[in-house]
Order: structure tokens, then C-alpha cells, then sequence
């Protein structure tokens, strides 16, 4: 009853921002959002490295996400397109290193703390910079986004929890069945289905497609932060959320789905 309750006070207010607040204000909604995720991420793996900077990932993401965010020609009119990339990819090498080198961070804890911040700011970065870009093409894809993710944890929730024999991954998330797995993806499907009739008049197979990559993509969301958890002796990221639990928790699918879901839809040269 908690986690439905959860939902259906925080789902009206996303899809309140989605589809009534700009594109640019959007992102930093979502960013404020990725805010309480980051906290509990740190909390978790903090105990890695405490003597390196971890706390500038609140100021990396939201930079790393802006740079994949804004057109290179709003910074520059003749910036080279892979302008967001190379920006993005300096600010993980030449910057972490840096930063790093110039804290002073252990000598022992500097390989976990390059990877705690070098997997964090793409990690959350990307996802943000990912639904500003779906955002801005259409909020109804942004829709259909959530509705794969949140209606496939929902699918697989429930089927898992009743049907659910055949374990996935007992180490990394002993609930984790193949039956409620394959439940998710299948809703996910359905969900799309049902979104490209009412908004294309047609069942399109590309998108279907798209669908099931994005499915797998935010179970492998959920097994990574997983494995997060499991590898710092953590049971749930927080407790903020009633039935879910942190925010790392219930945004875990969507870092890994947003991103994969806007390839595919770039690579389907989609456009509604």
C-alpha cells in the first residue's frame, strides 16, 4: 500500500513538470530530483574512498549534464558537433585527475575514488541530459519512457513476487526472478504497443523494438545499483520514499533506460 501511495503523489507532480514547465527548466527539475539520488549514492560508497573529493559530484553532474544538454552552436556558432562529447570526456580524464591529484587524496583510495566519481558523473549526468533531449523533442516520449520503466518494475514486481521460481541473480538481488524479468519486458511492450496506436495511429515495429532494448536496459539499471548496494553491505539507497525506498532506488532503471531509449530513437532517425 506504501509504495502505491508513493506513486501516486509523485507521479502526478513529474508529469506535471513534463508537460508544463519548459524544456530547459525541465532539466533542472529532473537535476534537483538526481540531487537526492547523488546524496545516497555517496553515502553508499563514501566508506571507499572518505579522503577523496566525492562531494564536487554535486557540481560535476549538473555541469556534465549541461554540456550534453545545450547545442554546441548556443556556445559557439561554428563548435564542432562533438563538442558535448569531448567536453564531457575532458571533465572525466584531464579534470578528475586533477581534482584528485590536487586534494590530495590517498594514495590508497585513489583508484576507488576515480571510479566512484568516474562512474558517478556519467551515471547520473547522462540520463538528465537524456530526458531534456527527449523532452524537447516531444514530452510524450518522455511519457512513453516512463511508462516502459515504471510499468515494467510494476509488472515484474508483482508477477515476480506470485510466479517468480527461477532466480536471476541470486547473489546481486535474490527477488529478481526470470518470470517477473520477462513480465517487465512484456509490459513494457504492451505499454508501448498501446502508446504508438494512440499517438501514431500504428503499431511501429522500430519503436517496439527500441521498447524491448530500453526494458532490458532499466533491469540492468536496477541490478547495477544492485550490485552497488550489495558490494557496500547497503540493503535500499534511503528511506524517503515510503515502499520504495531512496531515491537511488526508484530512479535506478531510468539512468540506465533514458539513455538507451534516446539511441535507439536516434538511431530509428524517429520523429513521432
Amino acid at each position: 500500500m506504501k509504495r502505491i501511495l508513493t506513486a501516486a503523489v509523485a507521479t502526478p507532480i513529474i508529469l506535471g513538470a513534463l508537460f508544463f514547465l519548459p524544456a530547459a527548466w525541465f532539466l533542472v527539475f529532473v537535476l534537483a530530483l538526481l540531487t537526492g539520488a547523488v546524496y545516497e549514492y555517496l553515502l553508499i560508497v563514501r566508506p571507499q574512498a572518505p579522503g577523496a573529493p566525492l562531494p564536487l559530484l554535486y557540481l560535476l553532474v549538473p555541469a556534465a549534464a549541461a554540456a550534453l544538454a545545450v547545442p554546441p552552436e548556443w556556445l559557439n556558432p561554428t563548435a564542432d558537433p562533438h563538442f558535448p562529447l569531448v567536453a564531457v570526456a575532458a571533465l572525466a580524464a584531464v579534470g578528475l585527475g586533477t581534482l584528485l591529484l590536487w586534494s590530495r587524496t590517498p594514495l590508497e583510495q585513489l583508484f576507488p575514488g576515480l571510479g566512484i566519481l568516474g562512474f558517478g558523473v556519467p551515471y547520473f549526468a547522462l540520463a538528465a541530459a537524456s530526458l531534456y533531449h527527449l523532452k524537447r523533442q516531444d514530452p510524450w516520449l518522455v511519457f512513453l519512457l516512463f511508462a516502459i520503466v515504471w510499468l515494467g518494475d510494476t509488472g515484474a514486481f508483482y508477477v515476480g513476487s506470485r510466479f517468480g521460481k527461477h532466480k536471476m541473480t541470486p547473489v546481486v538481488s535474490p527477488k529478481k526472478s526470470w518470470e517477473g524479468t520477462a513480465a517487465g519486458i512484456v509490459t513494457g511492450l504492451v505499454s508501448t504497443a498501446v502508446w504508438s496506436y494512440l499517438r501514431l495511429g500504428r503499431l511501429d515495429g522500430g519503436l517496439l523494438a527500441v521498447a524491448a532494448v530500453t526494458s532490458v536496459a532499466a533491469i540492468a539499471g536496477d541490478l547495477v545499483e544492485s550490485m552497488i548496494k550489495r558490494g557496500a553491505g547497503v540493503k535500499d539507497s534511503g528511506s524517503v520514499l515510503p515502499g520504495h525506498g531512496g531515491f537511488l532506488d526508484r530512479v535506478d532503471a531510468t539512468l540506465f533506460a533514458a539513455p538507451v531509449f534516446l539511441l535507439g530513437l536516434w538511431l530509428l532517425r524517429f520523429t513521432g
